[in-house]
């Protein structure tokens, strides 16, 4: 399960969901705060074993669902699709990958397509930049 730490608080659960301030753990919200507002950068400690969607910038290690950024990623393998607005650093992933920035991977079972630059040891899929 994927832990999140909020001003010393920590919410703990499957798919996790950071939009517009609030924080929701498989489907319940946990948090809202103005101090989301300033958060640049959101840090997921351990596996995430749902889905992953956030309108801020985030770093986690594995997901086991799918990853939907407004902003940056950076993770580990996503066993499902990724679509980000920023950039992807990530290991493997087992569907498509979408970015509107730049993709560093190492293996993509799906397609690939990046409007920034793209750097991935193998892609099963087609590639489109």
């Amino acid at each position: 399960m994927g832990t999140i730490l909020i001003n010393g608080n920590s919410y703990t659960g499957n798919n996790i969901s950071i939009i517009n301030d609030r924080v929701y753990i498989d489907g319940k919200l946990q948090h809202k705060s103005e101090d989301m507002k300033y958060a640049k950068k959101i840090i997921i400690q351990g596996n995430i074993e749902g889905n992953l969607s956030t309108d801020k910038n985030v770093e986690c290690t594995d997901v086991g669902g799918h990853v939907d950024a407004s902003g940056s990623v950076k993770c580990g393998d996503v066993e499902g699709y990724v679509n980000a607005c920023g950039s992807v650093n990530c290991n493997d992933v087992e569907k498509n990958v979408d970015v509107e920035g730049s993709l560093n991977c190492n293996n993509i079972k799906g397609n690939a397509y990046a409007r920034g630059s793209l750097h991935c040891n193998e892609v099963k899929g087609n590639i489109i930049t």
